[in-house]
């Protein structure tokens, strides 16, 4: 089928390259790791490269209304993943966004006095991204604090087909450890001998001259098997899926509003790391047709899903889905869901969203998390992050009617306390010990501006008003601060 008009575009982009980083092989929680010049050079050339494909006019696959100029921000909307390698992620979203949107001249603002100022380096165009903390929202990091994915990767080291391959791989751990320097050569490692491997290859040179040859490339086998099984299932709704689950209900979101012509979004930027590649194909079924995408995808690799819509007379929407594997190769469709061509946008819809995870709430229940034990209740967050659930039961009633009744009695007993620290600062003040002189009563007394002025107050010395022990009640009358009795005039300071 001939399709016409490229309504809007969704960029899932791992990171580009970056130092040596460790994760642990059971909960996956990670080790601080830093951006290399490689890396978002490498992010750079892909923004350029969707730049070239989808904002230039002349280009067929041009998103259309898409200003190719200057950024316009209803336009697009980048969210970025910020927890394990977040600042690895961060760099690369914003080196892809630079190559998207380059720095233009006509960025620029007149003043009122004629004054043209453009913006720095030349009309740099500043791009606002979302950082998506898993703390807050987890539709970009699931796999970490699952209970029920570590339990499904235990499950995985258990398995008959893991303790083979751990067997058949022993002769390249024997010849891979002096190479890795101490770290554990197991199969459940095996993710971590690769990254360090093809680390120091790239980044060592007398590492570079030194490794034997093949070692690298067995080293990607064996990471590669390792890291399907761990977040891949053979259910579209298995947890091991997880990573993909909770990436569809912002892929299904961001569908629904570039298919709604009232929305201006045009250009989604999803950039994370690598885990919901592997998810994503297994789900969809795209490693039926393309076996070799079993495995990690290499640095700067992008999933590009495009919204279509058909020419006359089949006006119907459709999905067609690229993929580039890293900066070497082009974009390449692949075919999801056993369709040999796009895919009508409804039936993509249909078959994905009931493995969509969309709330916080669903989260837990999935990863059976606890909220009242190590792992926290997380909040609800609308949009393309998770948002509140449709549903309400009876626990939600009841923690709710538990929250309000709660609330109450902390606030009664605030007021009463309230009330009990007032009544003994009034009691404080009639026990005060009074200064000698006159007192100054409400009826003889006149306010003027601020302050008393005694109205039959007797003629006195001249020595009193400069007395330094005695205060005169006169004196007191205009400093509120000293006088107790003028205490009550300002309300607002006591409780």
């Amino acid at each position: 089928m001939l399709l016409s008009k490229v309504l809007g575009v969704i960029v899932i982009a791992r990171n580009g390259d970056r130092y040596n980083f460790y994760q642990d092989p059971i909960t996956y929680a990670g080790s601080n790791t830093e951006s290399t010049a490689l890396g978002v050079v490498q992010s750079h050339n892909l923004g350029t490269h969707l730049r070239s494909t989808y904002l230039d006019p002349a280009s067929p696959s041009y998103v259309q209304g898409l200003r190719p100029d200057l950024i316009d921000n209803s336009e697009l909307k980048a969210r970025v993943k910020a927890g394990v390698e977040g600042t690895v992620v961060f760099d690369s979203a914003i080196a892809l966004l630079q190559g998207l949107y380059p720095p233009n001249p006509n960025n620029k603002i007149k003043l009122a006095n004629e004054t043209v100022v453009v913006a720095p380096l030349g009309g740099y165009q500043y791009i606002p991204v979302e950082t998506v903390e898993p703390g807050n929202d987890r539709s970009l990091e699931s796999w970490t604090d699952c209970p029920a994915f570590e339990k499904h990767t235990k499950e995985f080291y258990a398995s008959q087909t893991f303790k083979d391959k751990a067997r058949d791989a022993q002769p390249f751990f024997r010849a891979v450890k002096d190479y890795v320097f101490g770290r554990p050569t197991t199969l459940e490692n095996a993710w971590n001998i690769y990254d360090y491997i093809n680390t120091e290859l790239i980044h060592n040179k007398t590492y570079a001259h030194r490794l034997p040859p093949t070692l690298v490339e067995q080293a990607r086998h064996l990471a590669d098997f390792h890291e399907n099984g761990v977040f891949s299932d053979k259910d579209i709704n298995g947890i091991g899926n997880i990573a993909g689950r909770t990436l569809l209900h912002t892929i299904l979101t961001a569908l629904e509003r570039i298919a709604f012509n009232g929305d201006p979004l045009q250009f989604l930027l999803i950039e994370t790391t690598y885990q919901p590649f592997i998810s994503f194909f297994q789900q969809t079924g795209v490693i039926d047709e393309r076996p070799e995408l079993k495995g990690i995808p290499n640095y700067a690799s992008a999933i590009v899903i495009e919204l279509r819509r058909g020419s006359a007379p089949d006006l119907r929407d459709f999905l067609r889905v690229k993929f580039k594997n890293g900066t070497t190769e082009h974009f390449k469709d692949v075919h999801v869901f056993g369709h040999k061509a796009d895919i009508p946008l409804t039936e993509f819809i249909y078959r994905a969203e009931n493995a969509a995870i969309t709330t916080n709430k669903q989260w837990r229940q999935v990863c059976n998390v606890n909220k009242f034990g190590s792992f926290p209740q997380l909040p609800q967050f609308p949009k393309f992050g998770f948002g509140g659930s449709n549903t309400s039961s009876s626990s939600s009633n009841a923690q709710a009617a538990f929250t309000g009744a709660f609330t109450f009695v902390g606030l009664l007993a605030l007021f009463a306390a309230a009330k009990f620290i007032k009544h003994a600062r009034a009691r404080a003040r009639e026990d005060r010990l009074r200064l000698p002189g006159d007192e100054v009563s409400d009826h003889e007394s006149k306010h003027v501006g601020y302050g008393s002025i005694h109205v039959h107050a007797s003629p006195r010395q001249r020595a009193e008003w400069y007395s330094g022990d005695l205060a005169s009640p006169v004196a007191m009358g205009d400093r509120p601060y000293v006088a107790a009795e003028r205490s009550s005039e300002h309300p607002r300071w006591m409780i």
